[in-house]
């Protein structure tokens, strides 16, 4: 059965779920979510998002690992009320005072069986005698069958329970608020920047039949083997094994040259001619630059950072042989300084743009063209 709902981005749906929990705190309206979206596409981490921003405590619970009588709790007898009375369980949401997210992980893939206790979480926020507190937000989360994913059909029943959200991958918006702020390697940023289509490889491994497919979850993998892993040719075997061979195999190219001409650190410490000679040569490689530029950028470094990503557009004046008059250098700078500022803010650092004679010329110069 398809979602048919209007598609929207990880950021989006944040988006959304920051809107649906204020509106909860306010108590202007109560209602229970669900993230469809293909496997590794980053729907558990929007949750987690959304709990480490409010300071809510996340209960995580995977339904395909747990039988109803988990959610029910256990039967006791109590002889002097001469009735049975039932012990809740501690993966439920028990304290009014305490704000809390009731994360239901994998519905559409749990088994029939349990989905009456759920629609009583997600409708009558009940399950038996166990009431949760009003402070607490619900979101649930699954995959569909033609994902190529282990689900059931959702019914009706459970889905007029719930406001869908069907999050898709998009290349900006994952590297803009997760790849960036999560500091995932430069030369991953840069080919994902260059080729947004490989982002989610998914439905197009679902047709040949393949196995592996690329998501943004096994790119924030292959970030932390590039990082990991110092032996070459084993390192090149395991992203092969999560991207699959030939958008491995591409990776691994682009990689390659990025490693060889990226000396972000060095960067910051030269000047003049010296630094001049040590900028990349190729898109992918200044693309880098820029995400490590970001990347390393604190309170010891924001300021030759500045000089270093104002000095991207000058280059096809100050280096006339090396063929940077066919990059995009004006674009790539301002793309660079919106991340930089960003993280600037980000860090209580937005005092050292004021400051910066770089940047200034740079905003001077956008003021005249009328860019501004």
């Amino acid at each position: 059965m398809a979602v048919n709902t209007t598609p929207v981005s990880a950021g989006q749906a944040l988006d959304a779920l920051r809107t649906g929990y204020a509106a909860q705190v306010a108590g202007t309206m109560t209602a229970s979510w669900m993230l469809h979206g293909r496997p590794g596409i980053g729907k558990t981490e929007i949750v987690q998002q959304l709990a480490t921003e409010t300071g809510a405590r996340l209960y995580d619970l995977r339904l395909t690992t747990i039988e109803p009588q988990d959610l029910r709790g256990l039967p006791f007898y109590d002889h002097e009320a001469r009735r049975t009375v039932w012990y809740p369980p501690e993966d439920l949401p028990d304290d009014p005072a305490a704000p809390a997210i009731l994360f239901l992980d994998e519905l559409t893939a749990a088994a029939p069986a349990l989905q009456p206790t759920v629609y009583g979480l997600l409708q009558e926020r009940r399950v038996g005698q166990h009431v949760l507190p009003a402070s607490t937000f619900i979101v649930a989360a699954g995959n569909t069958v033609e994902d190529g994913a282990i689900a059931y059909e959702m019914g009706t029943a459970l889905s007029d329970r719930l406001i869908h959200l069907a999050v898709r991958a998009e290349a900006s918006d994952w590297i803009t608020r997760y790849a960036v702020p999560q500091g995932l390697h430069p030369s991953v940023t840069a080919f994902i920047r260059t080729r947004p289509d490989l982002l989610d490889t998914t439905e197009d491994a679902l047709r040949k039949g393949q196995m592996i497919a690329c998501t943004p979850r096994s790119w924030a993998r292959v970030s932390a083997l590039v990082q990991a892993v110092e032996d070459r040719a084993l390192r090149d075997v395991l992203i092969a094994g999560t991207l699959g061979d030939a958008v491995a195999a591409e990776y691994i190219l682009i990689a390659e040259d990025i490693a060889a001409s990226v000396q972000a650190t060095a960067m910051l410490e030269a000047s003049g001619k010296e630094r001049l000679e040590m900028y990349p040569e190729s898109l992918h490689g200044l693309t880098a630059l820029v995400y490590a530029l970001v990347t390393i950028a604190d309170a010891d470094t924001i300021g030759p950072a500045i000089e270093v990503m104002a000095e991207i557009r000058l280059l096809a004046q100050a280096r006339p042989d090396a063929g940077f008059a066919s990059l995009p250098l004006g674009e790539l700078t301002t793309y660079g300084f919106e991340l930089l500022i960003d993280r600037a803010l980000a860090q209580d650092l937005q005092e050292a743009f004021r400051h910066s004679d770089a940047y200034a010329q740079y905003a001077a110069e956008r003021d005249a063209a009328g860019l501004a």
